[in-house]
Order: structure tokens, then C-alpha cells, then sequence
């Protein structure tokens, strides 16, 4: 290994999500399954992903934690907070994504798993109304109550460092304003004076996060640490951020087939995606002002990839519409359906079509698992703020948007921020370039 600047992963590492639904569950579940050889956590690039490092005579492919030292999967602690009360087992039988016999192995462990009382707002979650929620005056007091669950769990568990992520619902829309969330000055103004307009439940659990030492990783679109006082108060703990929402299906493949069309030199006349879904997510994007914030995600990935100022015959006014469908019978099986119209060689038209059958949790779990590894890396690394290296494995990566920077959506282009931060940390020279 060449000279590393990181802190070894000595002890355990706590894993706080909020939400214990489809996904978390599936992940728990994995993991554990993982630990006693009954599964293999395919899907996951930290532990199955190889990385070149050095060229020439010195050129070695190594895993992620030949490169860098990571934390072991029998190092990880799991917590959760819900506003269902169901523990990790319940959770993942009642999900049906995995068969019973992939997770009868670990019902004991997964039965300890018992959410703590969720930081709730029903405003944010229409669709959602259960009963195992905090009662706050305040959104103060939601993150002061939520700091002392982050402690309290670190210490019964005996775990030096904590993770903490959002793998719950989609909350309603907010527009980042400008008088609130600013700096943190003014956010923490917001949260005293119980903002409950400007102030998300979610943004309660990032501060908390943070403001105890934890990375924060937010798997779902919500603006959360999406605003300057988020990144103000990363950089002032010294803790990593990344968001937002996991990149599993469709966008995943957005990101990575727009760029077979632009390497190309192919027009593009439209883009027309749609998505039927049934699970907990669907239900709750089945709202408008839910929905409003998942399109914003999904709709940012294709304009910064075909771009019609750098290509203006091949890709001005083109239409991008994207949709998503709640259909219960589904239920975890998400479907994702595009019809792209592009126009080849003296603008005629043709076509692709793009059906993708996946199992949402199936995809957002190993994802989950490597976002929470790569965040507590760069912990250690003493890197905070945005972290644009974890940009691969999410849909809006976040973006210093007040400056006017564009954010890099092109899947090829953000593996190779992946690896270029790796080695870096590994004490390697990051030796690739995105053109």
C-alpha cells in the first residue's frame, strides 16, 4: 500500500438509518447474510470492484480495501429510527422483496434491530401515518432529541465511529430560500423559531448528524443538505455530505446510455420516461407535492450529459418528460419504461426503446452499503463537504448551484471521480482525466 493520510478502521462502525422499510431491511438483511457466507453482496462496488492503480510495470488492480483501509462488514452495527414501529425483521418479511428462507438465517439478529422513535412531520409525508414518532414543540428540539439518540446508541453499542442515512419517504418539495437557508447562522435561527415551512424533518436528522460527527448521506431527492448552510456546517465539522437520491434504476441507466448517443454524434428529439411502482415509495410520491421533488432529481440528469450549447445541431429542444406511477400490484418490482427519439445521419428519426424490470430495494442496498463505507473513508480522510467522488452512485450529485457549477451526470465521467479519490487516498497519484 503506498503512504496513507487516513485514519485506520479500528472499531465498530454504527449504521443510523432513518427509515426501516423495503430498502433498509433488504440492506440489514444482506449484510448480515453476507457476514455468514449465506449471500454475496452483489451489486456492492466496494467489495467487489477492482481499481488500477500505477501504470506501466507498477500497474496493479486492487479491491477497494487493498487500496484504502475500509470498514468490515462484521465491523457494522445497525440502527434505525421509523415511524412504523416494526423491528428489521418484521420489516423485511412484510416487504416481500427477499424470500423468507433468505432471511430466516438472521431473524434473531434482525429482531433487535427496533427503530427509535422517528423526528416525523406529517405535512412532509402525507401519505404516511404511523404511530411511533418523537413529540416535539420544535424542530429544535427534534434535533436535540435526535443527537441524544445518536449518542445514546453509539455508546450502548460500543461503536468509535457512526454513519448516519436517509433511506426514508420522499418529503414534499422545498425550495431552497435564500433568508433561511443560507448560512447556519440563519438555519439554526429557522429551527428555534420552529420554521416548520423551510425547515424538513430531514434537515433536523443532517444536523444532528453532522453536528455529532457523523457523515451524512441523503438517499432520497430531498433538498435537505442540498442549501450553502448544510455545506457551511459540513465543512465547519469536518464531516463528509453526499446526496442526493440513490441512482438505481432508470436514471442509472439515463446516465449511462445518454452517453452512447452523444459519443455518437446522434440527435436526440425526445426522451420519454415512465415508471410504475408499488411500495412504500410509490405511495408517496403518488402525492404532487411529493413528486414535484423526484422530478426535479430525475429530470436534472440528461441536460448536463446531451448539452445543446455545446452541440446545437444534435441537441436543442429536445423534450425530456419523466414519470412515475404508483400501481400496487408491483409492489417492490418497479418497472422503468423509456422511449428515447433520436435522428441519425441528415436528421432521420429513430428509435429506442428501454425496458428495465428491476427490484427496487435489490438495487438501492448495495448502494447504501457503499455510500455508508465511502462516506466514513472520507471521514477519516479528514475530506468534508460535498463529496463530488460519490456523485456515481446518486441522481442530483450535489453542486455548489450558487456559483453556477453544473453538476457531472455522465456515468463514465464520475467513475472516474470515483477511482481518481480513491487512489488518491490510497496515497496514489489520481492519474485520469475526465475530458
Amino acid at each position: 500500500m503506498a503512504n496513507q493520510n487516513v485514519k485506520p478502521a479500528d472499531g465498530k462502525l454504527g449504521i443510523m438509518v432513518v427509515g426501516l422499510g423495503a430498502v433498509t431491511s433488504t440492506f440489514m438483511t444482506g449484510v448480515l447474510m453476507a457476514r455468514k457466507g449465506l449471500a454475496k453482496p452483489v451489486g456492492s462496488m466496494t467489495q467487489y470492484d477492482k481499481i488500477r492503480v500505477g501504470k506501466g510495470a507498477d500497474k496493479k488492480y486492487l479491491s477497494y480495501g487493498e487500496i484504502v483501509p475500509m470498514a468490515k462488514l462484521d465491523d457494522i452495527v445497525f440502527g434505525a429510527w421509523d415511524v412504523y414501529p416494526a423491528n428489521a425483521f418484521q420489516s423485511a418479511m412484510y416487504s416481500e422483496v427477499l424470500k423468507e428462507k433468505d432471511i430466516m438465517p438472521v431473524k434473531d439478529e434482525l429482531e433487535k434491530i427496533v427503530p427509535l422513535k422517528a423526528a416525523f412531520d406529517k405535512n412532509f409525508a402525507k401519505r404516511l401515518d404511523g404511530d411511533n414518532v418523537k413529540q416535539c414543540a420544535t424542530r429544535w428540539e427534534m434535533v436535540e432529541e435526535l443527537r441524544e439518540d445518536i449518542r445514546k446508541f453509539k455508546a450502548e453499542n460500543n461503536c468509535s465511529r457512526i454513519v448516519v442515512a436517509w433511506a426514508a419517504s420522499t418529503e414534499i418539495y422545498v425550495e431552497p430560500n435564500m433568508e433561511v437557508h443560507d448560512t447556519l447562522e440563519h438555519l439554526e435561527a429557522a429551527m428555534k423559531a420552529n420554521d416548520t415551512v423551510n425547515i424538513a424533518p430531514s434537515m433536523c436528522y443532517a444536523y444532528a448528524a453532522l453536528a455529532e460527527g457523523a457523515p451524512f448521506i441523503m438517499g432520497a431527492p430531498n433538498t435537505t443538505i442540498d442549501i450553502p448552510a448544510m455545506w457551511e456546517m459540513a465543512e465547519k465539522y469536518g464531516m463528509p455530505i453526499a446526496g442526493k437520491d440513490f441512482k438505481t434504476g432508470q436514471t442509472l441507466v439515463k446516465s449511462g446510455f445518454a452517453p452512447i448517443i452523444g459519443t455518437r454524434c446522434l440527435g436526440l428529439n425526445g426522451w420519454f420516461s415512465t415508471n410504475i411502482l408499488g411500495n412504500r415509495d410509490g405511495l408517496v410520491l403518488d402525492e404532487p407535492a411529493n413528486f414535484r421533488t423526484k422530478e426535479v432529481s430525475k429530470l436534472s440528469t440528461l441536460e448536463s450529459i446531451l448539452v445543446a450549447d455545446k452541440q446545437p445541431d444534435l441537441y436543442t429542444d429536445y423534450y425530456h418528460k419523466v414519470r412515475i406511477n404508483y400501481y400496487p400490484p408491483r409492489n417492490d418490482d418497479k418497472e422503468g419504461w423509456d422511449n428515447i427519439d433520436i435522428f441519425g445521419w441528415m436528421g432521420y428519426p429513430m428509435q429506442i426503446k428501454i425496458n428495465f424490470l428491476c427490484r427496487d430495494s435489490i438495487l438501492a442496498a448495495p448502494l447504501l452499503l457503499d455510500l455508508c463505507l465511502l462516506s466514513d473513508l472520507a471521514a477519516r480522510a479528514g475530506r468534508c463537504g460535498t463529496q463530488r467522488f460519490l456523485s456515481f452512485y446518486l441522481k442530483a450529485p450535489m453542486h455548489d448551484y450558487t456559483q453556477g457549477e453544473e453538476p457531472v451526470n455522465h456515468l463514465f465521467q464520475q467513475y472516474t471521480m470515483l477511482k481518481n479519490a480513491i487512489r488518491e487516498m490510497g496515497g496514489y497519484e489520481a492519474d485520469e482525466e475526465i475530458d
